[in-house]
């Protein structure tokens, strides 16, 4: 199956790697950019040719643009949301552009006689605000808004993915809506405009944090989330109508990540920490150290999402968790991104 599909965000890491393996498809790519001056760069990492690739600059929060790159779109894979290595002051910085994004992607889809929609949420909006001892999680929990504490990452996640079912809900019935709810993305580089997820691998390499700190977190391969998105536009509209495909396929510690990068790295490990980070030491680095904040606030705790369902419905098949892990860090190293 193969025609013209939209890729919001096509410069984001999960975007990019989606336009890639639907152009090795045969598919016609539209995808947005906040600029089109990021054309000139983008096109020799994403591939394909000016007939079977083309840009449209778009904002989140903005109409223009958004007609012209849904024309003649079938598919829409909505990619793009904010996602920043900071905690933000105003929590409504990250939750407005995600919700209005979203809901700007549906509406032009729709107008544009789109059939089918895929989202990407996150695990986000699944593993949060749970009560305590709560550590098993799929596709079926809901992060609660309501809990003390729920970051605003995490609330623009959730509000997005609630927002987006009711909106097709009341506005787009006969749409083929689903969503792909990623934990942490790991996985091959193509630039060193990296994800928050890649940044903690690209620190453990470069001994930026000495220590290791007591935290986890799923992992699942960027090829692998792209993949599903891939599978999701291309499935039967029966098997993925109203779905939700939780992408993860293991959680692991921190002190397991840095023993992958050993094992995988040899010598280039060198600088990896061994040692733990006692926990006064990650109260005082989070003061200073934006992704050590976010840190702290997993420390300990284990949210384990099942990605069992997209094996059930589409035959998914996962890359291993500490393969991704040592991927990272040797497309990390080998672009020169990491020098140890």
């Amino acid at each position: 199956m193969a025609g013209t599909v939209l890729v919001t965000g096509g410069s984001g890491y999960i975007g990019g790697e989606t336009v890639r393996q639907l152009l090795a498809r045969g598919w016609t790519v539209h995808t947005t950019v906040r600029s089109l001056a990021k054309e000139a760069a983008l096109r020799p990492q994403l591939g394909g040719t000016p007939e079977t690739l083309r840009f449209f600059a778009a904002d989140l929060m903005d109409d223009a643009g958004w007609a012209a790159a849904n024309e003649g779109c079938t598919h829409v894979a909505h990619v793009a949301s904010p996602f920043p290595l900071a905690v933000p002051k105003d929590e409504n910085e990250l939750i407005v552009p995600a919700r209005e994004g979203t809901l700007r992607a549906l509406r032009f889809a729709r107008e544009a006689g789109a059939t089918r929609f895929v989202q990407t949420s996150s695990a986000a909006a699944i593993a949060y605000g749970h009560p305590p001892g709560k550590n098993d999680f799929d596709e079926r929990d809901w992060t609660n808004l309501d809990a003390p504490n729920v970051a605003p990452y995490i609330k623009s996640k959730t509000v997005a993915e609630r927002a987006a079912r009711d909106w097709v809900a009341a506005n787009a019935p006969d749409m083929t809506f689903c969503s792909v709810n990623p934990v942490a993305v790991f996985g091959p580089v193509t630039s060193d405009d990296l994800s928050t997820s890649v940044e903690i691998i690209k620190r453990m390499i470069e001994g930026a944090v000495p220590l290791i700190p007591k935290m986890g977190v799923g992992v699942v391969d960027v090829r692998d989330v792209a993949k599903m998105h891939v599978m999701a536009l291309e499935a039967p509209a029966d098997k993925v109508r109203n779905e939700r495909f939780a992408a993860c396929v293991e959680f692991m510690w921190a002190n397991e990540v840095a023993a992958a990068l050993r094992e995988g790295l040899g010598d280039k490990a060198r600088k990896v920490p061994t040692r733990d980070m006692p926990d006064w030491l990650g109260k005082l680095l989070a003061l200073f150290m934006p992704e050590m904040k976010q840190m702290r606030a997993e420390g300990g705790k284990v949210r384990r999402v099942s990605g069992q369902h997209a094996r059930d419905v589409l035959g998914f098949d996962y890359i291993p968790a500490r393969q991704s892990v040592i991927d990272t860090a040797r497309s990390l190293l080998d672009q020169g991104i990491v020098k140890v």
